[in-house]
């Protein structure tokens, strides 16, 4: 029986991004298993630009995941002018790639999820443009299926289209009829209903195990 999980993160959420190569484990021996990925919109729609209290406190944040998770972060990506910190973009890149792979296995749209994180904390980018958006994810696609069918162009018509923009808001929407306030959050999907595997960080040993608990119940 193939595995289904529900995952439902931001991919501008730095908890997130320490959380994913736990996820990334806990997957690895799971190569037919189901990722349906729902996007949180942790800062969706900001327009305020960022100011150096919030820049200060979103720093020691990343020191802490930095700290628990060994991941690599380049601390000069929040010193852009008039950055602006909406994680909308961000969201509505994984919908667009969502939307593009429906006949691929779901795991391809973690691969993008991952590519936009490691961009924004690792490199600095800033991937609240979605020119920018669209060059990471083509390539994570396209590295993900080893060929050139992606172009950044068709993937930008995507990205930049009203019914990608309503899919995402729809995400949103959802995550707050669910009552969902933090991230990342790992779900097991059973006929039976949604399991939860994980709410917030935690090790990839924690999940197998949670997994083993629920599988036997």
């Amino acid at each position: 029986m193939t595995l289904k999980f529900l995952y439902i993160a931001d991919p501008m959420c730095s908890w997130c991004y320490g959380f994913s190569l736990e996820l990334q484990r806990f997957l690895a021996d799971m190569p037919d298993a189901e990722l349906d990925i729902v996007l949180g919109g942790l800062r969706a729609y900001n327009t305020q630009k960022m100011d150096a209290d919030q820049r200060d406190m979103i720093l020691s944040h990343w020191e802490k995941v930095q700290q628990v998770s060994g991941l690599p972060f380049d601390m000069t990506g929040l010193n852009k002018p008039d950055f602006i910190y909406d994680t909308e973009p961000a969201c509505r890149a994984v919908v667009a790639a969502k939307m593009l792979t429906q006949d691929m296995p779901t795991i391809i749209n973690f691969a993008v999820f991952q590519a936009i994180q490691h961009a924004f904390y690792a490199e600095a980018k800033d991937i609240t443009k979605e020119a920018v958006l669209a060059e990471i994810a083509v390539k994570a696609l396209n590295e993900y299926e080893q060929s050139e069918i992606f172009d950044q162009e068709s993937f930008l018509e995507t990205l930049c289209s009203a019914e990608c923009k309503d899919e995402t808001r729809q995400h949103f929407q959802q995550i707050q009829q669910w009552g969902v306030r933090g991230f990342p959050v790992l779900l097991l999907v059973r006929e039976d209903g949604l399991h939860m595997l994980s709410s917030g960080y935690v090790k990839a040993e924690i999940l197998i195990e949670n997994l083993r608990e629920i599988s036997v119940v």
